[in-house]
C-alpha cells in the first residue's frame, strides 16, 4: 500500500482548517438564534433584544428567540451563555452589571473577559431616579431632606443586587450621606412594577422602563444619572444639576457570545447589528426610550469593559458598597 505524501497532506489539512470557519460564516445563520436576556421582561435588556432580534429575523430569515433568564444581577444568564456552544446560535444582551460584577462578587462562575466574545456595544443609557407620586418630594434635594428625617426607613428598589440601578442609588446615598434600605427584584420589569404599584417608593432604572409611566403620571422623574440630560426626557435634570455635583453613572448595553465563537461569525453579527442601529427608525426608537445609540467594534467594547472594571472598585471601597455572595 502506497504511503501518503505528508509533504502534500499537511498543507491540505491546514488549508481545510483555516477555511472551515469562513465556510461556516458564509452559511450562518442556517437555524434559529437564541438570544438570552438575563433579566425579566419590560426592562432595557428586553427592549433592546426584541428590537434588534426582530430586525435580525427580517434580514436573515431565521427566527431570533428571546430567552428570559433573570436573576443574580445577570450572573445566571451569563453562566448559561458560557456553557453554550460557541457557534453563534446563542448570544446574550448585557448591561452595566456585566462590567460591575467582578468588583462586587468575590467569585463568579466565569471570567468576565476571557469566557466571552464581545460583539457590539449598541447603546449607552443612564438610569433615571423615579418616585411614586405618593412620596411628598418633587426634587432630589427634597428627597435627600426627606430621607434624612427617616434614616433607614425609606426603601428603594432595584432590578437586582449589584445592578446599575442598585449601585446608582448607593452612590447617591454615599454622596448625600443617606441611610436607606435596598429591596432587590428579579429584573427591571418587576422592580418598576413594584414602584408603580406603590409597593416601594423609589428606584433608579433605565429610562425605557420608566418613561411610559412618567408620561402617564404614575411615576415622578427626579433626575438622570448621566453627565448630560436625556433627549427623551429633556426637562429632567441630571443628578449633578439637581443636587450632587460630580455624580455620573452611565449604563451600557452590549451583545456577547461564548468565547471561541469563530471570528468570522462575530464579525458577521457585528456588521449586521451595526447596520441595524444606523436605520433611522431604529435610531429613533432607541432615543425615544432614553438610549444613546452607538456601535462599538468588538475591540472597542472590550476596552470599555476593562475601563469599567478598573473604574468602580475604588468607588465601591470608599462608599462601603458590597454585595453578599
Amino acid at each position: 500500500m502506497k504511503k501518503p505524501n505528508l509533504n502534500k497532506l499537511v498543507p491540505l489539512v491546514c488549508a481545510l482548517l483555516l477555511t472551515a470557519p469562513l465556510v461556516h460564516a458564509q452559511t450562518y445563520p442556517s437555524k434559529p438564534i437564541r438570544w438570552i436576556v438575563p433579566s425579566s421582561a419590560g426592562g432595557g435588556n428586553d427592549f433592546v433584544a426584541r428590537l434588534f432580534g426582530a430586525r435580525l429575523t427580517e434580514s436573515w430569515g431565521q427566527q431570533v428567540l428571546v430567552d428570559l433568564r433573570p436573576g443574580a444581577a445577570g450572573i445566571l444568564g451569563s453562566e448559561l451563555l458560557v456553557n453554550s456552544a460557541p457557534d453563534g446560535y446563542t448570544i446574550m444582551i448585557v448591561a452595566t452589571g456585566y462590567g460591575l460584577n467582578p468588583s462586587l462578587y468575590a467569585k463568579l462562575p466565569y471570567d468576565t473577559i476571557n469566557d466571552f466574545a464581545r460583539i457590539n456595544l449598541l447603546a449607552f443609557s443612564p438610569n433615571v431616579l423615579v418616585v411614586h407620586p405618593s412620596l411628598p418630594v418633587k426634587s432630589v434635594k427634597e428627597l435627600i431632606a426627606f430621607a434624612k428625617k427617616l434614616p433607614g426607613e425609606l426603601n428603594y428598589g432595584s432590578s437586582g443586587a449589584g445592578t446599575g440601578g442598585h449601585l446608582s442609588i448607593e452612590l447617591m446615598k454615599y454622596m448625600a450621606g443617606l441611610k436607606m434600605t435596598h429591596v432587590p427584584y428579579k429584573g427591571a420589569g418587576a422592580s418598576t412594577a413594584a414602584v408603580v404599584s406603590g409597593e416601594i417608593p423609589m428606584l433608579m432604572t433605565a429610562p425605557g422602563a420608566a418613561i411610559p409611566f412618567v408620561k402617564a403620571g404614575r411615576l415622578r422623574a427626579l433626575a438622570v444619572g448621566s453627565a448630560k440630560r436625556v433627549k427623551a426626557m429633556p426637562d429632567v435634570p441630571t443628578m449633578a444639576e439637581a443636587a450632587l455635583p460630580g455624580y455620573e453613572v452611565d449604563g451600557f448595553y452590549g451583545v456577547l457570545a461564548p468565547a471561541k465563537t469563530p471570528r468570522a461569525i462575530v464579525d458577521k453579527l457585528y456588521a449586521e447589528l451595526d447596520r441595524i442601529i444606523k436605520l433611522p427608525d431604529v435610531n429613533k426608537q432607541m432615543e425615544d426610550r432614553g438610549f444613546d445609540p452607538v456601535s462599538y467594534t468588538p475591540e472597542q467594547f472590550t476596552e470599555h469593559v476593562k475601563k469599567e472594571m478598573k473604574k468602580w472598585p475604588p468607588v465601591f471601597k470608599a462608599a462601603g458598597i458590597k454585595v453578599n455572595n
